[in-house]
């Protein structure tokens, strides 16, 4: 336990017919989630209203076209981009034959009027790839078309050092391989299996795109997507297997120079994640501008195994993002970055920690009750886990807020006055997705 207690309540805990794995929890949706297991099921968790009451419920979903005697490797979900509608499912598997095995994607998307977000629906429209490699992470991301729109599409990596991209044939209303250096020529090349991959869209028409490697290889791409073509790329060599990259932007508020002095806004460029199975947590700093060559180690997070997922997010409402940390060693890890002025200098400082009974395979922090706060879902060996804001806690902290903006001072001129209107506007709308935690662990 560290720091102070741990802010959060365990709603509830599904239990799962099989285990799952790091690739088997996504969003699908708003409001649902969907863990897929190595047996061939899929569960859809969602909250709903019964008796007068909001409900965990767990129910299988029944897609078809996978055997039952298939072992689920990935899922993935997304809506489409505007303005196409609808809701997109993508699965692999692999099948026992006997003889030999047979590694399968499934793309499910209902195209009729009505149905395009109905999950049961959908789980009815299928198309049935035959792949000719094993899969490993399947992941989403939207692109730049050359109309200037924008696309979602499919990248599947696989145990033949390559990416596959699968977009969307409108005209014949299914998705099909096309040369992932189409659109993704950062992505080819590879120097060894990819185990995670995450791109993110920047400013100017930009984007940085970073994959972690079974070989302990990362890579790091920063690519103008008008083309597109690669203005930079940067590579380092773990010692072992990346488990996860995740990139991120950082800003953070730094300490006042005198008391009474209002603290400053710092803003920061996007940072780089990497997770390891036998090293240390690193977050590399402002890569667009500095590569991979400003590290920072996140403290013992070597210390409870190895570091199977990861998620930056603002958990207790300050602006400030954390970074959680889910390990084989059944622990889930909290670290928060010191700014400048702070004592610990441009350093993350774990916060708290939280133990659990079986190892943390994955974490999503979305809002499952649909009452505006987010629920921190947990997909652990044995299930899933869903912890809540200490309700106690988040009503003190909106008191607090509300007490601050009635005793700010009133009378400005009409510009500041302005200004002023529209930042409390932003403010409001911040404690939606986000919450106040300080806390230690259980």
């Amino acid at each position: 336990m560290l720091g102070e207690s741990f802010a959060f309540v365990e709603d509830s805990f599904s239990r799962f017919p099989s285990q799952s794995n790091i690739y088997g929890l996504c969003q699908a949706g708003e409001q649902e989630l969907l863990a897929a297991t190595l047996k061939g099921k899929v569960v859809c968790f969602r909250y709903q209203e019964l008796q007068q009451k909001i409900r965990p419920v767990a129910k299988e979903v029944q897609f078809t076209y996978i055997p039952v005697d298939a072992e689920i490797v990935s899922i993935d979900a997304f809506n489409k981009s505007p303005p196409k509608r609808g809701l997109v499912v993508g699965i692999t598997f692999v099948k026992d034959s006997g003889d030999k095995a047979t590694p399968f994607l499934n793309i499910y998307c209902d195209y009729e009027p009505g149905s395009e977000f109905n999950l049961e629906s959908i789980a009815q429209s299928c198309l049935n790839l035959e792949l000719q490699f094993t899969p490993f992470q399947l992941y989403h991301t939207e692109v730049q078309c050359d109309d200037g729109g924008r696309e979602t599409v499919f990248l599947l990596s696989g145990h033949d050092q390559r990416i596959h991209l699968y977009m969307e044939n409108v005209s014949l209303h299914q998705f099909e391989e096309q040369p992932v250096e189409k659109l993704f020529p950062e992505l080819q090349q590879l120097p060894s299996n990819v185990l995670w991959l995450d791109v993110v869209s920047i400013d100017g028409g930009r984007r940085l795109s970073a994959y972690g490697c079974q070989n302990g290889c990362v890579g790091l791409a920063l690519v103008n997507q008008k083309g597109p073509e690669v203005l930079e790329s940067w590579q380092f060599q773990f010692d072992s297997p990346i488990s996860t990259v995740l990139l991120f932007p950082l800003s953070c508020r730094t300490a006042a120079d005198r008391p009474g002095d209002e603290r400053g806004v710092e803003m920061d460029g996007y940072n780089l994640l990497v997770t390891s199975a036998i090293e240390m947590a690193v977050v590399y700093r402002d890569v667009q501008e500095q590569g991979l060559s400003q590290p920072v180690c996140l403290p013992d997070s070597d210390q409870w195994d190895a570091v199977l997922c990861a998620l930056v997010i603002d958990l207790d409402f300050d602006g400030q993002k954390e970074l959680l940390l889910g390990t084989y060693g059944q622990e889930l890890l909290c670290y928060k970055f010191q700014p400048a002025g702070s004592g610990e200098d441009r350093q993350f400082q774990l916060q708290w920690r939280r133990s659990f009974k079986s190892p943390l395979l994955s974490v999503i922090y979305l809002d499952l009750t649909g009452d505006g706060l987010r629920e921190l879902a947990v997909l652990t060996l044995k299930g899933l886990h869903i912890l809540q804001h200490t309700l106690a806690r988040t009503a003190d902290l909106v008191l607090e807020r509300l007490a601050q903006k009635v005793s700010a001072p009133t009378t400005r001129s009409e510009p500041d006055s302005t200004k002023s209107h529209d930042i409390e506007e932003e403010d409001v709308s911040e404690p939606k997705e986000e919450c106040t935690t300080q806390t230690a662990s259980l």
